[in-house]
């Protein structure tokens, strides 16, 4: 009669697989939710998620200073974890000492001390971040920055030699800095501390074997519209119609969608002034032409995903 959460592991063709499950009691019985995790580490390498080579530079060269907070925001489910587990495993080499602090750990990392937060002790987010600073790490890996707390734990951490990486729930890069100011953490710390944030999400690829033609329905062309001019919209698009291969869904595989903003010394300065206004207008004035919309058009016009599934994730860009 109380929501319950487990776990457990099995072997498929060779490969490990964690199964996550979730159960909540409901009028009519129980709800359950499970979620596979393959313990494959040799994928989290930042060359394999996707991301445009000049983003992927500079998000390279964020993660390598020696100090400061890193950011990765987006909803549930938008491979925000493979972003920083990749990360973390370019940067962990036999020199450098990485601690993590997660709920759960997620995946196992060789080389990595990982530490998970267990709330029936106690032992919370700013408890153990707190003691990690004492074991002389040179990088931390934040789970999530879910309260003022751990917040501001984590900005002090980073402004005493540490490199701090982190995620946290907003719906772009823009509005991630204001997020930590709105938690209640100083206009200066965020100003002094914060090197950048990756905000991104996850779509679906068309399936290669069964891509046909489409025609934008009436819905679909009253979007177009509303995003690019009439002369730049095709008339015809591509999805897949469903095949063996994708399980007739139209869809195989994902890409991940990326927005890097970096902390300038003008977003610096308009983030320590009082009307957070300002720094989200600059902030998306350098972001422009840049943006994970941009960048989901972007599939669709050259055939590699859906008018469905770019409108899908439209809603989670305005949400």
């Amino acid at each position: 009669r109380l929501p319950q959460d487990g776990r457990f592991g099995f072997t498929v063709k060779g490969r490990a697989v964690d199964m996550r499950i979730s159960t909540m009691p409901t009028q009519y019985g129980e709800t359950v939710v499970m979620r596979l995790l393959i313990q494959n580490t040799s994928h989290f390498q930042l060359d394999k998620l996707g991301m445009p080579p000049e983003l992927l530079a500079r998000f390279r060269k964020m993660i390598n200073r020696p100090s400061g907070m890193v950011l990765v925001t987006g909803p549930t489910g938008s491979g925000k974890t493979t972003t920083l587990y990749s990360a973390l495993s370019e940067l962990n080499t036999p020199e450098t000492k990485v601690i993590t602090v997660e709920d759960p750990v997620e995946y196992r990392l060789p080389g990595i001390i990982q530490t998970q937060v267990s709330e029936k002790i106690e032992l919370d987010f700013p408890k153990l971040l707190r003691a990690i600073l004492r074991q002389d790490p040179d990088i931390v890996l934040v789970g999530e920055m879910r309260d003022e707390e751990t917040a501001q734990t984590g900005l002090r951490a980073s402004m005493t030699g540490h490199l701090v990486l982190s995620t946290l729930h907003t719906n772009d890069a823009s509005t991630a800095p204001v997020r930590l100011i709105d938690m209640g953490v100083p206009r200066f710390m965020v100003a002094m501390s914060l090197l950048g944030v990756m905000a991104q999400r996850l779509v679906r690829l068309i399936c290669p074997h069964c891509a046909v033609d489409h025609t934008p329905t009436e819905n679909e062309a009253v979007w177009l519209r509303q995003v690019l001019p009439q002369e730049e919209i095709p008339s015809v698009f591509k999805h897949g119609k469903g095949c063996q291969h994708c399980n007739r869904t139209g869809y195989l595989g994902r890409i991940g969608l990326y927005e890097l903003l970096e902390m300038t010394n003008d977003l610096a300065m308009a983030a320590n002034m009082p009307d957070t206004n300002i720094f989200i207008q600059k902030a998306r004035e350098k972001l422009k032409g840049k943006t994970l919309k941009d960048q989901s058009l972007q599939l669709a016009l050259q055939g590699k995903t859906t008018l469905d599934e770019i409108m899908r994730v439209d809603n989670q860009f305005e949400g």
